[in-house]
């Protein structure tokens, strides 16, 4: 989907009260979030918790990032990573529960249990069924924030991370990242009634909110004082990037970046605030794994081959078309 289709209309999800009712049942399953989960029965345990350490290392720029990733047919599938997850018999995914259509609760399901659904939950599934040769098989989720999606890989809590992650160079030093499976790019969050118009001058003064580990504060922090006016105030930095749309709505900040995606959905929640401008990048999100698991990084390559001809385009009209627009199917591929 290119990037500039995100200005699309977007229609209400039952404006601020329903978002009311979103963020304080984010705060509850926060503490709630089963570790185990299928598509039938749901299941129990406990979320991923706990802060990134240390700062990421700066990568040399490299060209195309969203190409790097190994080909499917370039060795094994079924190595010893991927032995790992069939000999357990789940698959262990970093995920976010608060990504209205990408990943969340809807707090109005008629079930006793707000299974967690959406776009990147899908993909999970659908990664999960190939690998342990099953369908509706079994899920143990965690959620975790923006900041803590590296360092959960590199720890070996996750098998992988499925998290509207943002392929790029410094995080390919850090990680593997699967072939791209949805294009989109950084965009400006503001209140409809602001004079703020993108990412340009007319942020001078404006209080601004990113996600800590956010290819969105990275952006900021390089652009502050020749992009954008240096008297921008970059400080207001979250956990969460949906903490940034409260921090909006109760006015303590004036604009919020972001993935224009997410920006789209939270816009689509809330009414009174819009996208502003075009999108200033061209970014790709990926599945991260750890790096030097090949075998499992071919595998969800092969996947994906399979996932965007059969079942790509029923997930994003079932989750993103509302917001986003027809689209204009999943983004080319090409590795490295």
């Amino acid at each position: 989907m290119n990037a500039r289709r995100l200005r699309t209309s977007l229609r209400g999800w039952g404006g601020v009260g329903a978002m009311a009712v979103v963020c304080a049942l984010a705060a509850v399953f926060a503490l709630l979030l089963p570790v185990s989960q299928s598509r039938e029965d749901g299941g129990t345990g406990a979320d991923g918790q706990g802060v990134a350490q240390g700062s990421q290392a700066k990568a040399e720029k490299c060209p195309d990032p969203q190409n790097q990733s190994l080909s499917p047919d370039s060795g094994p599938q079924d190595g010893v990573n991927v032995q790992r997850i069939k000999e357990k018999g789940f698959l262990t995914v970093g995920v976010d529960q608060n990504s209205y259509r990408f990943g969340y609760r809807d707090p109005n399901s008629t079930s006793k249990k707000a299974q967690l659904e959406g776009f990147d939950i899908d993909l999970v599934h659908a990664i999960a069924d190939e690998i342990l040769g099953e369908k509706d098989a079994e899920v143990h989720f965690q959620a975790i924030p923006t900041s803590e999606r590296i360092p959960a890989i590199q720890r070996g809590d996750v098998d992988m991370v499925v998290r509207t992650m943002t392929i790029n160079c410094d995080r390919l030093e850090l990680v593997a990242f699967s072939s791209p499976y949805f294009e989109t790019g950084q965009q400006v969050l503001a209140p409809k009634k602001s004079d703020i118009k993108g990412y340009d001058e007319t942020l001078a003064g404006q209080r601004i909110c990113s996600a800590s580990g956010s290819i969105a504060l990275d952006k900021l922090k390089a652009d502050l004082g020749s992009v954008i006016p240096k008297s921008a105030d970059i400080s207001t930095v979250v956990p969460n990037q949906l903490d940034c749309l409260v921090r909006l709505q109760l006015g303590e900040v004036d604009a919020v970046v972001t993935d224009g995606a997410l920006a789209a959905s939270q816009a689509a929640q809330d009414p009174t605030v819009e996208l502003k401008g075009e999108p200033f990048t061209d970014e790709y999100y990926g599945v991260a794994m750890k790096k030097g698991a090949t075998d499992l990084i071919r595998r969800v390559n092969q996947i994906l081959v399979d996932y965007r001809k059969a079942d790509w385009q029923k997930s994003y009209d079932t989750w993103l078309a509302g917001t986003l627009g027809k689209g204009d199917g999943p983004p080319p591929v090409q590795y490295k």
